[in-house]
């Protein structure tokens, strides 16, 4: 007897977390696998923020919270809003979640209804289409290439819009493109959403900190008279390496903050209260270390860059934030691997990468753009050649 509810059905695996799980499986097996699946810094949590947690364990805060977080976190948040993104934002209209997936579940779980739609530019993170298709609406696609370095234009979104329209999502930098948006472009976005009140703007800013050459903007730092209609958010998972520790943040028109803290007041309450202090200090403590990271990602991008475009079948753009690259592998379809698998499509690419390869990647398919595959760089420069050398093999042995 089948008894999954008919929302869940609508809803497919995140493709990136199974491959992940795979390499994991790989790994305990004792297989060198080399992990370039995951959305995760290699460094470890800064230790002045792991001695904030300690200090929180040691004077027992390790009790609820209120529901969406810790009047010194959202404090904390407001003043990272000002300071880096020019937003006037008060504490009371923060929000705190277990990470920023749960940011934007709850958004869109608390404003969506069937027969609406949510605008989603592809390649796209793999949970917001299925996210979207969870509440009955339904997610309308914007296909990009890397002729357009994987960014709408506005006439993409104008054609977009109609009445049912309810959210724009927009990720920049993008996971898995690394496209940056950049001010211009925004404000040419902006130009086409103030003529249509009716669409609400997600800004997913996760990777915010890591940008390369390029100055991060928001939506509503740029287009301030849109604000009653942006939810902003971001969270500590990629800019701190605190993937594990599960905080997420936002603000945005307070009838949704109320709306999100009433569903989360009935799904997992309060997020983490240890990890909720550690983030108290990774937004108000030294933020220099920074630097020394995405010197190392620039330096790690620039590399896999260079040894992937000189594999025949491959071509990769430079990106210009996050760590993940976004190469085309459509030169390699249609020929044979080594051990027997015809490739017609980027997932039988990836699939036989990590089979006869041991290297973990996430087809694009999964992110709405094929032929491609993300490639993530958040890993050593000796486990990045090693990769190289093993794609260069994979390449070498086709027929």
């Amino acid at each position: 007897m089948n008894m999954i509810s008919d929302a869940l059905a609508r809803v497919k695996p995140s493709a990136s977390m199974n491959i992940s799980a795979i390499a994991l499986e790989k790994k305990a097996a004792g297989v060198d696998i080399i992990p370039m699946s995951a959305g995760e810094p290699d460094f470890d949590t800064p230790d002045h923020i792991k001695e904030a947690a300690k200090r929180a364990l040691d004077a027992g805060k390790t009790k609820y919270t209120a529901v969406d977080g810790v009047p010194e976190l959202k404090k904390a948040i407001a003043d990272k809003f000002k300071r880096e993104n020019d937003l006037d934002v008060d504490p009371s209209n923060c929000f705190v979640a277990t990470g920023g997936k749960q940011i934007i579940y709850n958004a869109l779980v608390a404003s969506l209804n069937p027969g609406d739609e949510a605008v989603i530019p592809a390649p796209f993170w793999v949970s917001y289409p299925e996210m979207v298709r969870l509440t009955g609406a339904t997610p309308i696609i914007l296909e990009t290439s890397a002729e357009t370095e994987f960014k709408i234009t506005p006439a993409q979104l104008e054609q977009s819009i109609n009445a049912n329209t309810k959210w724009l999502l927009l990720n920049s930098p993008s996971n898995p493109s690394g496209a940056v948006y950049n001010k211009e472009e925004l404000e040419a976005l902006a130009d086409v959403l103030r003529k249509h009140p009716n669409v609400l703007i997600l800004m997913d800013d996760i990777y915010e900190h890591l940008t390369y050459g390029k100055t991060f903007y928001t939506m509503a730092q740029i287009a301030p008279d849109l604000a009653d209609r942006v939810l902003t958010m971001n969270g500590v998972s990629k800019a701190y390496s605190m993937t594990g520790w599960r905080i997420g943040y936002c603000t945005g028109p307070e009838w949704l903050i109320k709306a999100m803290r009433k569903l989360q007041g009935q799904s997992t309450s309060n997020p983490c209260s240890i990890a909720q202090w550690a983030s108290v200090e990774a937004l108000n403590g030294d933020q220099t270390f920074l630097d020394d990271w995405r010197k190392a990602f620039i330096e790690r991008r620039d590399h896999l860059v260079a040894r992937l475009n000189k594999i025949d079948g491959l071509e990769c753009l430079t990106p210009d934030g996050a760590f993940y690259v976004y190469p085309s592998c459509e030169g390699l379809l249609g020929k044979t691997t080594a051990g027997g698998r015809k490739l017609n499509n980027d997932e039988d690419v990836v699939m036989a990468l990590l089979e006869e390869q041991d290297v973990a990647t996430v087809h694009g398919a999964a992110y709405g753009v094929s032929p491609h595959f993300r490639i993530s760089y958040a890993v050593s420069m000796e486990n990045i050649d090693k990769a190289c050398d093993r794609f260069e093999a994979f390449v070498a042995g086709l027929t």
